[in-house]
């Protein structure tokens, strides 16, 4: 009995033991928890500051301050991340630095651009497909009778007027009619700007009213000299006749042929003087035509019989083979003349053995007179400009030659309807090109 009551303390000792023992551990995992929750708060706390740094220094470059950096923190982890993104701020700071001068140098550059363009005599327009006005130089702004920016958005027609027809990619040299400077004379000039999908146009305006006004002084002097020299060198041609015929007396054979010389240059002079008062008078009064129906086959069999002993005296041949006899409706002087004018220029300008030919065709409602020689030929660069006024080729080769012959013939076959175009290859063949209404 004793023995199992002994055996019950025992128990109870081991039992109480056991809870005493469960509670301390429990009470040890309960303080471990602690002292380990307070640990990682203190570690979270370190990283929410940490954040927060990272989170002031990341808005702060946001908006545009960037001086500001995270300072160094003791930290293996935290200090690699600290210096990744002081270098990215360090490296933005040096960008900024290098657009602000990329930026002032852009403004300097385009202050000296656009002191350059305000300082041209010419006036320059921006345009939009419409011709409402994107930009304009002081030239154009006092041209226009406008102040300052009221211009922008304006329609530029609003300001000048173009000839009926005329578009806006397509003014070349064009000349314009400026509302408010009624007296003065404008041309334009326009270039396509290709910079986005959107059309733009240069418009280039230039005040020739000086030019104008000195070429035509200029040519009123040439037609007022030129008419009062073809007096005396018509007096002259007649006095040359006189004494060919004998009139004065007999003559031997050295003196006729020295006066028939003097005839030829007198004559020279004669259709030189013709053709710098028919330039003046085309530019006052036009061309007037009295048209007829002409076949071109016997129109131009004329003209050959006529100028084929010129050709002889030169070593040539003038060839025209007749083929379908073309009808066209012109004036047979003006006509006769631009034809003579060309086969002329083709004998003075053939320097080889070969002959000239002449040929007549259709194209397009057109009919055309082909003048071709193989001679010198005509530089590329010079094709464009031999119709222009007083500009020769015969200069080149120390001939005689106003450079007007080719500028009346083109007026003329321009005052038709039509135009003179020329191919040509240098010492191979050159062709000029008749083509008038059919």
């Amino acid at each position: 009995m004793n023995c199992n009551i002994k055996c019950l303390e025992r128990l109870k000792v081991k039992k109480f033991m056991l809870w005493y023992i469960i509670n301390g551990c429990i009470i040890l995992v309960f303080v471990a928890l602690f002292l380990i929750t307070r640990q990682m708060n203190k570690r979270w706390s370190k990283i929410n500051d940490y954040l927060g740094m990272v989170t002031n220094t990341v808005n702060s470059v946001r908006y545009g301050n960037l001086s500001t950096k995270i300072e160094k923190i003791e930290h293996p982890t935290y200090q690699n991340v600290t210096d990744s993104i002081n270098r990215m701020v360090e490296t933005l700071n040096d960008r900024e630095k290098m657009i602000v001068e990329y930026q002032a140098e852009l403004i300097r550059q385009n202050k000296l651009l656009e002191s350059v363009i305000n300082s041209l005599s010419d006036g320059i327009l921006i345009v939009n497909e419409q011709g409402n006005i994107l930009r304009a130089t002081p030239k154009i702004i006092k041209w226009f009778g406008v102040k300052g920016n009221d211009i922008l958005g304006k329609n530029v027609f609003d300001y000048i007027e173009i000839p009926e027809g005329s578009v806006i990619e397509k003014l070349v040299n064009v000349d314009i009619f400026i509302k408010h400077t009624p007296t003065n004379n404008f041309i334009i000039n326009s270039v396509k700007l290709s910079l986005d999908d959107k059309k733009r146009y240069v418009l280039l305006i230039k005040d020739v009213t000086t030019e104008r006004e000195i070429e035509t002084l200029k040519e009123d002097f040439v037609a007022t000299l030129t008419h009062d020299l073809k007096v005396p060198i018509v007096a002259e041609a007649n006095i040359l006749n006189f004494l060919i015929e004998g009139k004065f007396g007999e003559i031997n054979d050295k003196q006729k042929f020295a006066l028939l010389n003097m005839k030829s240059s007198n004559q020279e002079l004669i259709e030189l003087v013709q053709i710098v008062l028919e330039t003046y008078k085309i530019k006052e009064t036009g061309i007037p035509l009295l048209k007829e129906t002409i076949k071109l086959n016997e129109f131009l069999e004329n003209i050959v019989t006529q100028v084929q002993p010129i050709a002889t005296n030169a070593g040539l041949v003038i060839n025209f083979e007749p083929e379908k006899n073309i009808t066209v409706s012109a004036d047979v002087m003006q006509l006769e003349r631009v034809v003579k004018n060309l086969i002329s220029n083709a004998i003075s300008h053939s320097n080889t053995a070969k002959n000239i030919d002449i040929k007549t065709g259709e194209i397009s409602g057109f009919a055309t007179i082909s003048v071709i020689d193989y001679g010198q030929g005509i530089p590329a660069e010079e094709q464009k400009l031999i119709f222009n006024k007083y500009y020769s080729a015969a200069k080149k080769f120390r001939k005689i030659g106003t450079g007007l012959g080719l500028y009346l013939s083109q007026q003329i076959i321009q005052s038709h309807g039509g135009e003179i175009t020329v191919e040509s290859e240098e010492n191979v063949r050159t062709e000029f090109c008749i083509k008038i209404p059919a």
